[in-house]
């Protein structure tokens, strides 16, 4: 018998499907780059590793967390696992929360491992305690752990949490784990204050996972039958504008880019918004599910080319100097720049 939880976890890859769409709505459009006609660079010579933290990823781009907690959902892990033993980039597991509720679960997240010898990243809900986060990174033996805060998705929940203190705990995790702790929104944006809290207690690495990818304030509205808070559906902030905010801590925190994250060129712009890594779930998700394992191998090493060939463009040999690249904003983000009393 499938428990509530698992239900939920089948329910979200459903809607998640349900819902996906590749038109962007992350800003990426609004955003573009200076071709140069004289790069005086050989494609061959680039390198696209980069780090979060003190670990190393040979790409900066990775599966992004989505599913695990339900015999559907193992099905789903089994297959990305393959995807990113085959590829060579990150995997981040869906949250492990329900695990450490319902032990039979255990396996549809532990499957990532045993596929993949690579960085996988562990993942746990904000309000979970230091032992719980010792869990869940052994329950995958992860190299890195994500602490998801999604305020907006609990709200919208119609079994949602309604209390939120999360500070304290995040704070004691990372003064506790001795690996690279990643806070992540779960696509509604971040902002410039949000930000700032988490590197005033320690918080190194953050994803600001924007608004324009999968949706979980549209997902958990459908959940409620009566969708009576479907106004929220565009709340937060675009990926774009998250990073915009995020830009000025680009020096000392590691950030990582995700929502709605299409092809190779969104890839190279959030890099050039400060970005170390670019986290893509959505985009991944749709194309195993439709597509199957061998087709989205050969899309994500499509995906290395592409980065390539457009780093060529712009004389660019490492990620760094990619970061290093000053895109030319649309008026809309000039007035949210000023607006925001924000610098780029």
């Amino acid at each position: 018998m499938t428990s509530q939880h698992s239900q939920r976890k089948n329910e979200h890859v459903s809607l998640a499907e349900k819902f996906f769409d590749n038109h962007s709505k992350s800003g990426f459009d609004n955003v573009r780059f200076i071709h140069q006609s004289l790069p005086e660079i050989d494609l061959n010579e680039i390198d696209l590793s980069t780090n979060i933290q003190d670990l190393k990823l040979d790409f900066p781009f990775y599966i992004e967390a989505m599913t695990g907690g339900s015999d559907y959902t193992k099905k789903l892990n089994d297959k990305l696992s393959k995807v990113a033993q085959a590829t060579g980039i990150a995997m981040a597991t869906g949250s492990q929360s329900v695990a450490l509720k319902d032990n039979s679960t255990v396996e549809s997240f532990a499957i990532t491992r045993q596929n993949y010898n690579g960085p996988i990243f562990a993942n746990i809900g904000a309000s979970h305690s230091l032992s719980d986060a010792k869990k869940v990174i052994k329950m995958v033996n992860a190299d890195a752990l994500e602490i998801h805060v999604n305020v907006a998705q609990e709200l919208i929940m119609p079994e949602g949490d309604r209390k939120f203190y999360w500070l304290d705990n995040i704070q004691n995790i990372v003064n506790n784990i001795n690996i690279p702790v990643i806070v992540k929104e779960v696509g509604f944006g971040m902002a410039k204050e949000t930000i700032q809290n988490l590197k005033n207690i320690g918080v190194k690495n953050i994803n600001i996972s924007g608004r324009g990818g999968t949706n979980f304030a549209t997902i958990e509205n459908f959940r409620r039958h009566n969708k009576e808070l479907n106004y929220l559906s565009n709340w937060g902030q675009t990926t774009v504008e998250s990073l915009l905010e995020a830009y000025s801590f680009s020096n000392d925190l590691s950030i990582i880019a995700s929502g709605g994250i299409r092809n190779p060129l969104d890839i190279a712009k959030s890099i050039a918004l400060g970005s170390n890594a670019v986290g893509m779930s959505g985009f991944i998700l749709n194309s195993v599910i439709k597509n199957g394992v061998e087709e989205t191998i050969n899309l994500i090493n499509e995906f290395k080319n592409g980065l390539k060939i457009i780093m060529t463009l712009l004389s660019c040999r490492t990620i760094y100097e990619l970061q290093q690249q000053k895109l030319v904003l649309d008026s809309n983000l000039v007035a949210y720049l000023q607006q925001r009393s924000l610098s780029y």
